[in-house]
């Protein structure tokens, strides 16, 4: 099988299709902006997105204000996973963690392609395992590591899908992906500010020493990428 793997196109699993079912997908490039909810719970999907930029988070909770973050995909997946598996409303909440790109499909072309018998849906199945592994990963590592393990871990995961070492976050929307009091936010990103690990000022994030978030980070982090790196 000729797979494309052209540069041109950013999100990985498109690249990894052949050419010409890439070029038979109907999609259509739209930016991905910070905050900018994707999905809502118990509502229909119409579309599925593949980030060519920056990161949605997939978000479940009591309510808007009670979430934690499950999941995050970049430019390695899909949003929009659970039509592939033959269910059309999202169990979650899905939001532009940073800001991009992405390749928007509708859901009902999509479903056609999948059932076409082509390379989509057997590289669905491998990202669909990587996915799982991530959230039953991050569901551990929210349950017994420290909030600075989390947080390093968190960190990286998110600077390895931006692809650069300055991004937007605020404190309350980082408390809602890892389910603490901001106050608990606070206190661990000024220990790694004092270490020399980030800087962050004024909603904007800057990564100082990868190498030292990874010293910080849990055994989490290197199990959801070499996951990740597999497929």
């Amino acid at each position: 099988m000729s797979l494309s793997k052209n540069p041109l196109i950013a999100n990985q699993l498109l690249a990894a299709l052949p050419k010409k079912e890439y070029q038979a997908l109907q999609l259509e490039e739209i930016p991905l902006v910070f905050e900018q909810i994707i999905y809502k719970p118990q509502v229909a999907m119409s579309d599925v997105y593949f980030p060519n930029s920056g990161i949605i988070s997939l978000l479940a909770g009591l309510n808007e204000r009670a979430t934690l973050e499950v999941g995050m995909v970049g430019n390695e997946g899909i949003v929009g996973l659970t039509i592939f598996m033959g269910v059309n409303e999202s169990q979650n909440r899905a939001v532009v963690q940073g800001a991009g790109s992405a390749m928007k499909m509708k859901a009902t072309l999509f479903r056609r392609e999948c059932n076409n018998g082509g390379a989509l849906p057997r590289l669905l199945q491998r990202y669909t395992h990587s996915l799982l592994t991530q959230i039953t990963q991050a569901a551990v590592c929210n349950q017994f590591h420290s909030i600075e393990a989390r947080l390093a871990r968190w960190l990286l995961m998110t600077h390895d899908r931006m692809g650069e070492d300055e991004f937007q976050l605020t404190q309350e929307f980082l408390s809602n992906m890892l389910a603490v009091r901001r106050e608990c936010v606070n206190k661990a990103a000024k220990t790694m500010q004092k270490l020399n690990l980030i800087t962050y000022s004024r909603g904007r994030l800057k990564v100082l020493d990868r190498a030292g978030l990874e010293a910080t980070s849990c055994g989490c982090y290197e199990i959801i990428k070499k996951q990740g790196d597999r497929v």
